[in-house]
């Protein structure tokens, strides 16, 4: 148990940017930007805020008002979006618009004010997993790091921050332990958390101090939100399983036909919002590319799975995740450990729920059992009996004869025999193009060679 006393900072005793800039400027008509943050935190939200605060300085706007409600989201990204509030020469305020929970609280503390629509709520910012349990003590220990330093820089009090993720923490009058710190808006503002309570934004404007003023709000453009849209992990994720389905299939059925054309559109929106975002360079294409043409090496030129299959596999996964991650070149000083993990975690799923559903449906494919198969497959009986005859008679009659290699044969491929074009077999070894062949067998309607 760690007991604590809490001292209950208020706004008044730490820096406060907007009013010393309402005194210095008392007549200036002031430039308010505004932009919304009303989903998970994620890739998206992220996308919005840095357009938000590029949009704010090229306006050279005097305040940022972000209208929040969320229920959280990834860590990594509320990291990102916390350190440009952080960071911005221009002041921030947030309005809660009924809940700041988890990633949210950590954005809206970064921020230089809080303010809260009655009923609202900040906190409870444990870590937790896709399914909502609590992972490990050390993203616990990260997280509590972050809300500190970044109560710290804001001069709120570190220990209330840190009780919105640690339920062993117990200040007296505020949370008793076992129990993780969540604010109501009246709570927040008495433990100087929150600067009001508000109905609007016009109120949040006016409260804070705000009469002269412009208000701008961010405008997404239907590019904007169609890129929104592909950079959530989700969508990544299934365009992901697109691109390697589609390979897997188009290795089954070889010939350029649907199934790489489904991959190569799938490539191309995982890639190009995310190369027009700066997240994914040349070089992370590049690597991608190369994975492919190894494989296609290992698949078509060399016998077995070696080497080259295993590196194709390696860079193609290193392709697509670093894709996601927001690295300068080959160096990831600068990006937090847990981001590079997430992407290769998102490409490592993506990838074994491809392949197994891939060879589901392949196998479905195959089968006239399954409703997929019923319906492609050809289910009257073809009777020799009624003239039908899958053999080509024609083929029959090579036996002995003589002819060149049309292609090279590995051990298979096609032979030129008196004009005609067929497929063969080399019984033994390789055949390179051009050499003269001798068919010395015929079996289930294949022929089979060797060097004349």
């Amino acid at each position: 148990m760690l007991l604590l006393s809490s001292l209950g900072l208020s706004a008044n005793t730490r820096e406060d940017r907007i009013s010393r800039m309402l005194e210095e400027n008392p007549e200036k008509e002031f430039l308010i930007f505004k932009f919304d943050i009303k989903e998970q935190i994620a890739a998206p939200a992220l996308r919005r805020t840095q357009r938000a605060f590029a949009q704010a300085d090229s306006l050279n706007a005097d305040l940022i008002l972000i209208h929040m409600n969320t229920y959280g989201g990834q860590v990594d990204v509320a990291d990102s979006i916390r350190t440009r509030l952080l960071q911005s020469r221009i002041p921030v305020m947030v309005f809660i618009d009924n809940n700041a929970a988890s990633a949210g609280a950590l954005i809206s503390i970064a921020a230089d004010r809080i303010y809260m629509r009655p009923g609202s709520n900040i906190g409870a910012a444990t870590v937790v997993d896709q399914t909502g349990e609590v992972v490990a003590d050390k993203f616990q220990s990260y997280m509590r790091s972050m809300m500190r330093s970044t109560a710290e820089a804001r001069g709120r009090d570190q220990d209330i921050a840190q009780a919105m993720v640690d339920p062993s923490v117990e200040i007296e009058g505020v949370i008793e332990e076992g129990k993780v710190l969540t604010f109501t808006a009246s709570e927040a503002m008495r433990w100087g958390f929150a600067e009001g309570m508000a109905e609007s934004i016009s109120e949040v404007i006016n409260l804070a101090g705000f009469e002269n003023y412009k208000l701008v709000e961010q405008k997404l453009t239907g590019i904007d939100r169609i890129i929104n849209f592909l950079v959530h992990p989700l969508v990544s994720g299934i365009l992901i399983m697109l691109i390697l389905g589609g390979i897997y299939f188009e290795l089954q059925t070889p010939g350029v036909g649907f199934p790489i054309l489904a991959a190569i559109t799938a490539a191309l929106l995982y890639f190009a919002p995310l190369y027009l975002e700066g997240l994914a360079t040349h070089w992370e294409i590049i690597i991608f590319v190369i994975g492919l043409v190894l494989l296609a090496i290992e698949i078509f030129a060399l016998p077995g799975f070696g080497v080259a299959g295993i590196l194709g596999i390696l860079f193609v996964v290193s392709g697509l995740a670093f894709a996601m991650v927001g690295n300068q070149g080959p160096d990831f000083s600068g990006v937090p450990l847990a981001e590079v993990g997430r992407a290769f975690l998102i490409v490592i799923i993506a990838f074994f729920l491809s392949i197994s559903s891939s060879m589901y449906i392949g196998a479905k494919l195959l089968t006239s059992k399954g409703r997929i198969g019923s319906a492609l497959a050809l289910n009257t009986i073809q009777d020799t009996a009624a003239g039908y005859s899958s053999v080509d008679v024609r083929m029959r009659d090579l036996m002995g004869k003589t002819g060149v290699a049309h292609t090279m044969l590995r051990p298979s491929g096609k032979v030129e025999i008196e004009d005609d074009i067929f497929d063969a077999t080399a019984l033994t070894g390789y055949i390179d193009k051009g050499e003269p062949v001798k068919v010395v067998k015929y079996e289930t309607s294949q022929i089979f060679v060797v060097k004349a």
